[in-house]
């Protein structure tokens, strides 16, 4: 039988400085869903589909994709084999992390595409790197400049497939000042969409 790397994931979990909520599997979606990746739970992405239905992590600020839940899609369902990208987690405000090739042939590594600059930046960092980094910490320092006095209260009354739309947006120079802006919760997917969609409009995408 194959060793799963869960137990790596779940103790890095355990010892998270915020809070993180491993959300229940369906093991016959999670199945499906690694059979659709072709990978295996050795991995700590095949582990966090294989063993969760996601994370929510720092108050829900994060939300790693992993088998499938209520309000969060499965990672399979995230694959754009198209542009070559497989979305791996959504933050609150919209944000996408993806990994994908930096270029044809490399390793794969995790992207941010982000609110303040609506364009995909390589992080150079593999997935299980990557997803250590944030369970340990990294949320804190990686927000640092998105964030706002009581955002705490505020995410962990969004839902999952909620987010949170800022008006005037964060990436322009209006909408620097969180503490300034509207905030108003919308439905994640058409968060998502709309940041797309004016990233294409300014060429940035």
């Amino acid at each position: 039988m194959e060793q799963s790397a869960w137990p790596a994931v779940s103790a890095v979990v355990a010892a998270a400085p915020y809070p993180v909520e491993v959300l229940p599997v369906d093991p016959e979606r999670a199945a499906t869903c690694l059979t659709a990746l072709g990978i295996t739970t050795r991995s700590w992405l095949g582990a966090v589909v294989g063993d969760s239905g996601g994370l929510l992590v720092d108050h829900g600020w994060l939300r790693v994709l992993g088998g499938g839940h209520d309000g969060l899609p499965d990672v399979a369902a995230m694959l754009d084999p198209e542009a070559g990208r497989l979305v791996v987690a959504f933050d609150v405000l919209g944000g996408q992390f993806a990994w994908l090739p930096a270029q044809p042939g490399a390793a794969p590594t995790v992207h941010y595409f982000g609110p303040d600059h609506l364009a995909w930046q390589d992080l150079e960092l593999g997935y299980g790197v990557w997803l250590e980094a944030m369970l340990a910490g990294g949320v804190t320092s990686f927000y640092e400049d998105l964030r706002w006095p009581g955002w705490e209260t505020e995410v962990a009354g969004v839902a999952p497939d909620e987010g949170i739309s800022l008006w005037p947006p964060p990436w322009t120079r209006e909408g620097n000042d969180l503490s300034a802006v509207s905030r108003k919760a919308i439905p994640l997917a058409e968060l998502v969409s709309a940041q797309q969609d004016v990233a294409r409009q300014l060429g940035f995408h």
